[in-house]
């Protein structure tokens, strides 16, 4: 098919999975899709271990390395305000990140590589993967052997501030690591009128909230980036009764491994500090999401080539403090990962978020370029 086309034809099966939005591993009538639209243009499919997720293969006709290319195809749990035709017909979920857009870039990208298999100087495999948004569909990915053989891997994220056209493409971190923290003040309960009787864990917890933003503030650097937020406060049930327990819940956001470690470090101490100082028991647990994303150096020069030859804008992109578990393939592997435009009307995971979806064809063949150009240069780690 020609690209308008095919430009179409992405555009009407974005629409399809937009409408039927599925969550993190739940994702199977999504998986059913991506397998019936890359077998009705004959694409190879791996076999693969996991409940949801499809990995395609397309060899070429000449020996040559394996590269990949990774979407995303999970939503999230987010009752949708778009008011568009299409809008998700599943009360309380919604492809609010633009995964849906990501799956059509690379079913696009595997219809244009196919086209022309007999060319190809490799492998290329595609990986749509399964639960992004909780953490940890790529790591699922990776321990069930789609990533072995494969020699550099690109993906993309859909970047509603920036305009259809313009992608980002740096060397160096991108994207945050993340990590979450629970924590629980274990105090004694008394009367409001009567304190002296009871151990306040709202007043520890006020005193802690205070003291855990001085780690970013008077530990780290101010030439380094690193985000601490308490996003969830629970405690008490009346106005008069002084509470047995306060729970705090927050995020840490950080783009290098040693003061991700430092600034974990520094929680654990304030808190059992604080805890001692006010008479309370305290439990903290934590929980490690991705880490940076960092991009290898000579894969983003190969991507960026294959952006202005299909004459993308390209620019050297702000870091996000968002993560993305992308970042364990480039563990793994050396790779890219890029910001595309979407000239979006809000942010990622917002229940209005769109997007321009003439931004699908060029995110397209941007993939097939980038994967095409890594094979010409047998690339090796």
């Amino acid at each position: 098919m020609n690209r308008a086309q095919l430009e179409s034809h992405l555009i009407s099966i974005r629409r399809h999975l937009h409408q039927y939005p599925e969550l993190s591993n739940e994702e199977f009538e999504t998986t059913k899709s991506i397998r019936k639209w890359l077998q009705e243009d004959e694409i190879d499919i791996r076999r693969i271990g996991l409940s949801t997720g499809v990995v395609a293969e397309i060899k070429g006709g000449k020996p040559g390395p394996i590269v990949a290319i990774r979407a995303d195809i999970d939503a999230l749990p987010i009752v949708e305000q778009t008011g568009l035709p299409y809008a998700s017909k599943i009360n309380g979920k919604m492809h609010a990140c633009g995964h849906d857009f990501h799956t059509e870039a690379a079913i696009g990208a595997a219809y244009l590589l196919k086209e022309s298999q007999s060319e190809l100087n490799g492998t290329v495999r595609i990986i749509f993967q399964p639960a992004e948004e909780s953490g940890g569909g790529a790591q699922k990915v990776i321990n069930d052997g789609q990533l072995e053989g494969v020699e550099a891997i690109i993906g993309l994220h859909n970047k509603p501030d920036l305009p259809v056209g313009t992608i980002g493409l740096k060397e160096g971190p991108l994207m945050a690591a993340v990590d979450r923290f629970h924590i629980v003040l274990y105090g004694k309960g008394s009367h409001a009128g009567i304190p002296q009787s009871g151990k306040d864990p709202i007043v520890a917890a006020g005193h802690l909230i205070t003291a855990l933003q001085t780690i970013i503030s008077r530990n780290i650097s101010p030439l380094q980036s690193a985000v601490l937020s308490i996003t969830k406060i629970i405690g008490g049930s009346t106005w008069n009764v002084i509470p047995e327990d306060v729970t705090l819940e927050g995020t840490i956001r950080t783009f290098d491994n040693k003061i991700r470690e430092e600034v974990k470090s520094k929680v654990y101490s304030i808190v059992e500090s604080i805890a001692t100082a006010f008479s309370q028991k305290v439990e903290i647990g934590w929980y490690p999401g991705p880490p940076p994303l960092v991009n290898e150096k000579t894969v983003t020069e190969i991507a960026r080539n294959a952006a202005k030859k299909h004459t993308l804008n390209v620019i050297d992109p702000a870091p996000s403090m968002a993560g993305e578990d992308f970042s364990y393939y480039l563990y793994n592997v050396p790779g890219t990962f890029a910001f595309f435009g979407t000239n979006g009307n809000e942010e990622w995971h917002h229940p209005a978020f769109t997007l321009d979806e003439s931004a699908i064809i060029r995110a397209a063949y941007f993939l097939n370029e980038s994967s095409r150009e890594l094979l010409n240069r047998h690339f090796t780690s």
